[in-house]
C-alpha cells in the first residue's frame, strides 16, 4: 500500500495508525502537509515498531529533544522516520520530565544510540535500557545541558590555553563583562598581531 504525499492521505494515515495502535499511539495531527503522531512515553518502542513493521517507516532519521521549561512535562523526544518504498515522513513526539526516563529506541532502530546519547548530552533526558548512556558532544566532566533554556548563554566555565602551563585550562565564568570576547572576523584582519604572525616576514 503506497500513500501519494498529499493532505486527505497523511489524515488518513494518521487516522489508521492511531487506529491500528491499541493504544500505542495517542493522537495525530496534520500541518504544512506533514504528519506527527504522538505516543505515550512508555510505549515509545511500541508505536516505533508499529511505524517500522506495519506502515513501512523503516528508517529512523533523527531524534531530538525540544525543551519547554514552563510545562510540567518539559521535554519532546521528537522522531523522525522515513519510508523509501513511499517516499513519505513521519514525526513521532512524546513528552518527559527531568526525572523520567524514556525508554530507549535502540531495540527498534539500532541507530538510535548516538542520537539517544546526544539528547541525554544536550537536554539531560534519560533513556531507559539504553547499552551506553554517556555524554557524546560535550567533555566527560561538563556541567550542565547546553540546549536546556535555561543554561545560561555564557556557560558555567569557560577555557582557555595557558602559556606557563603550557595546557588548556578550565576556570569559572566570573562575570561576562570580564571575558575576553572577540567578534572580529578573522576574513577582515585584525588589527593587532596574531600569535604565530610574528614568524612570517613583513613583504
Amino acid at each position: 500500500m503506497s500513500w501519494p504525499v498529499t493532505t486527505q492521505t497523511l489524515e488518513t494515515l494518521g487516522q489508521q495508525a492511531v487506529a491500528d495502535s491499541a493504544g500505542a499511539l495517542a493522537s495525530y495531527a496534520v500541518a504544512f502537509d506533514e504528519l506527527t503522531l504522538t505516543a505515550p512515553a512508555g510505549r515509545v518502542a511500541q508505536a516505533l515498531t508499529l511505524l517500522r513493521d506495519k506502515f513501512g517507516f523503516a528508517q529512523l532519521i533523527d531524534l531530538c529533544g525540544v525543551d519547554y521549561p514552563e510545562r510540567p512535562l518539559r521535554f519532546d523526544v521528537v522522531y523522525h522516520l522515513l519510508s523509501m518504498t513511499k517516499n513519505q515522513r513521519v514525526r513521532l513526539k512524546v513528552q518527559t520530565d527531568e526525572d523520567t526516563a524514556v525508554p530507549t529506541a535502540t531495540g527498534v532502530f539500532p541507530c538510535a544510540d548516538w542520537y539517544e546519547r546526544e539528547a541525554f548530552d544536550m537536554y539531560g533526558i534519560f533513556f531507559e535500557g539504553h547499552p551506553d548512556l554517556r555524554r557524546i558532544l560535550t567533555d566527560y566532566g561538563f556541567h550542565g545541558h547546553p540546549l536546556r533554556k535555561d543554561f545560561p548563554m555564557t556557560g558555567y566555565v569557560e577555557l582557555r590555553y595557558d602559556d606557563e602551563l603550557k595546557r588548556v585550562v578550565y576556570e569559572p565564568v566570573k562575570s561576562v563583562e570580564y571575558r575576553n570576547w572577540d567578534f572580529l572576523s578573522p576574513w577582515e584582519g585584525a588589527d593587532y598581531i596574531l600569535p604565530g604572525d610574528e614568524k612570517v616576514e613583513a613583504k
